[in-house]
């Protein structure tokens, strides 16, 4: 009986110690399968980089296309607020394109807008190449503020709104709303020249804006376009959006300001719209970050 007990209990042991052994089998092909489907290899970081940089473009567009775009300032028409020359490396500027969606232009600020069909004269040179794929290139350096927009668009600055009647000058050359003068602190002159060129009364029709370049003397504006009048009005429709940053080059890094010539500055009505803007562009740029860091560490622990 005792032989017997024995026997069995030392099959058990047997049982019990080969299940572990035959699991940890080194040359089990069903053991060595299941842990290469459960082991998941990680990418391999340059396999990544075309797939970040390709995202990268594509959240680049949405923003510029919905949220902000940087424009190429062509001109002098701007200075001393705003530099630029044809040919010359002029100021990037980024332009809000969200905020006229909950409200109105106003006066004082700065505004981008497309060259209404009644302006005959442009400030917009593109410079394209006859090369395809060089302007192809250039077509993406537009599209990041690297190269002038193949389109005709111009900054200027409003100065009266649709309902308002805008002429100039009164006896102190100060240009003049609705009967009373301005205060254009912005006003660059060029040496020798502090006098305006003056233009009859204005009724500027609701929906429509009234605009002029801070360099007074050397900005064809609402005042010469067209032949002036009515035909250098420019419609809100045609308004891209407001100037809110100077973003090149560094030395020339700043605001954009929006003194309103015709009362005290006032803060602007939607003060979180730069700051959404700036969280908008932000997020994309610091979760693209994380993906190359944690990609990087991988690949070196591979190695």
């Amino acid at each position: 009986m005792v032989d017997v007990a024995h026997s069995g209990n030392s099959r058990d042991n047997e049982d019990e110690g080969d299940g572990p052994a035959d699991q940890d089998k080194p040359g089990d092909p069903t053991t060595s399968g299941r842990k290469a489907r459960g082991k998941k290899k990680p990418r391999s970081f340059w396999k990544e980089l075309p797939i970040l940089i390709g995202v990268a473009l594509v959240l680049t567009l949405i923003i510029q296309t919905f949220l902000a775009r940087v424009f190429v300032i062509p001109s002098e028409s701007m200075e001393a607020t705003l530099h630029g020359c044809p040919g010359c490396y002029g100021d990037r500027v980024l332009v809000d394109k969200l905020v006229y969606r909950f409200g109105d232009p106003e006066p004082g600020e700065v505004v981008v807008f497309e060259r209404p069909n009644t302006w005959n004269q442009s400030e917009f040179s593109a410079n394209r190449s006859s090369n395809g794929f060089v302007s192809w290139l250039q077509d993406v350096g537009a599209a990041f503020g690297l190269a002038s927009p193949n389109e005709d668009d111009v900054v200027k600055r409003i100065v009266a709104v649709g309902g308002q009647t805008v002429e100039c000058c009164d006896e102190k050359n100060r240009v003049m709303v609705d009967g009373e003068p301005l205060d254009e602190p912005y006003i660059h002159w060029l040496p020798g020249t502090n006098t305006q060129e003056t233009f009859p009364p204005i009724k500027v029709p609701d929906g429509m804006l009234w605009v002029l370049g801070d360099n007074r003397n050397n900005s064809c504006d609402s005042r010469c376009q067209g032949g002036g009048g009515k035909n250098g009005l420019v419609p809100v429709d045609n308004v891209i959006g407001k100037v809110r940053y100077i973003v090149l080059p560094p030395s020339r890094w700043r605001g954009v300001g929006d003194h309103n010539p015709q009362s005290a500055a006032t803060n602007n009505a939607m003060p979180f719209v730069p700051v959404g803007l700036g969280f908008a562009a932000a997020f994309p740029t610091v979760w693209l970050g994380k993906r190359v860091r944690r990609t990087i560490r991988a690949s070196g622990v591979r190695k």
